[in-house]
């Protein structure tokens, strides 16, 4: 035994996750690359991108002089992301499987795996900061200071996922961690980034949808404000509020989803894009802010890229919350993730409703 501690990081076959790797073996950890295999049978279409990325995994790692493994999760993948994404999308909703996956198989079940298999940490390539907070107990994520952040999608994670975790790209922008690449020589260094989302081809999660579920979407109707019917949609998963191109109607003015109704299958067009003064999220998790019961301000995100907004939560019974915008914010979505910070510290967040 030579002391090192174990690391599992999770390869996805990309430069941000190859660079992690390679940093972790000049740091002395001693280093195993770990691919996720996602999607099977069931995600046919996606199939031949991801067995490209697991063969791209494997060559930075013969070139790390590094073990790799793959782990197939397919089951997991497809239970935990892919249901929930397709069934939030049939009920008008617009999640972020992002989130999920974070939370259930990348932090989740690969977590699982490292502990029996007696590794210390695993690592990712996420652009975010860790540290532990003796004052409160508690790990803690921050804002990364690149233009690469990605606390958003990290909300979900509880402190014993982030005790093991590992963050190595941390204080890193993207040019320096492919120049990291390129002198060492990994052939990902010029690879681009992956699509938003991992198992949709082409971005189109309609299709996507429909190829997965067997099922045609039922269509529905446009209508307005007033109730009026404006013509047919091609169903309510093709629609998110906030929404104006695409829409597949012509009323000769600009219109804007304002709402999606699931029982009716209606789609509300409006004039004004949708402003919201308050509204509540659901699972709510607390991250670097201990669970409280007492109103907090922070500053919010309600989309990924959505610019943050002043706001007072006031956490409520069954791990729900009540946010409260110092002004109303636009296309407030349901599915989507509210979450919370204070200057660069991520406090925690939940799911729209």
């Amino acid at each position: 035994m030579d002391g090192k501690q174990k690391v599992l990081v999770g390869m996805s076959g990309g430069v941000d996750s190859s660079a992690a790797a390679l940093l972790l073996k000049n740091q002395g950890y001693d280093v195993t690359g770990c691919t996720l295999r996602l999607r099977g049978s069931r995600l046919k279409n996606s199939r031949e991108g991801a067995e490209k990325d697991i063969e791209d995994a494997r060559r930075v790692c013969g070139s790390l002089e590094i073990p790799h493994i793959v782990l197939d999760l397919t089951e997991q993948f497809c239970r935990l992301v892919v249901d929930e994404f397709t069934q939030e999308y049939r009920r008008g909703r617009t999640p972020n499987p992002c989130v999920t996956c974070n939370r259930t198989i990348k932090f989740g079940a690969m977590l699982d795996y490292a502990e029996k298999q007696g590794f210390d940490f695993i690592a990712t390539g996420h652009y975010v900061r860790k540290e532990y907070s003796s004052e409160s107990g508690r790990w803690q994520l921050f804002r990364a200071d690149s233009g690469k952040d990605q606390s958003y999608v990290l909300y979900g994670l509880t402190q014993q996922q982030l005790a093991h975790a590992l963050f190595p790209l941390y204080g890193l922008e993207k040019e320096q961690v492919r120049g990291l690449a390129r002198e060492k020589g990994l052939p990902v260094a010029e690879k681009g980034d992956s699509m938003e989302i991992c198992f949709v081809p082409d971005d189109n999660h309609t299709a996507f949808i429909e190829n997965y579920t067997g099922e045609a979407e039922e269509e529905g109707y446009f209508i307005s404000p007033e109730g009026i019917r404006l013509g047919k949609h091609k169903g309510i998963s093709h629609y998110t509020i906030g929404q104006r191109k695409g829409l597949g109607i012509a009323l000769g003015r600009p219109v804007y989803v304002t709402a999606i109704d699931e029982a009716a299958r209606s789609v509300t067009l409006s004039p004004e894009v949708p402003l919201t003064a308050e509204f509540t999220a659901a699972r709510i998790n607390f991250v670097s802010l201990p669970p409280t019961k007492l109103p907090f301000n922070a500053v919010i995100k309600i989309r990924y890229q959505a610019p943050p907004v002043p706001a007072r939560v006031e956490p409520l019974d069954n791990g729900r919350a009540r946010i409260l915008p110092e002004k109303p914010v636009k296309a407030v979505t349901p599915g989507q993730s509210v979450v919370f910070y204070d200057g660069g510290c991520l406090l925690g967040g939940g799911v729209i409703e």
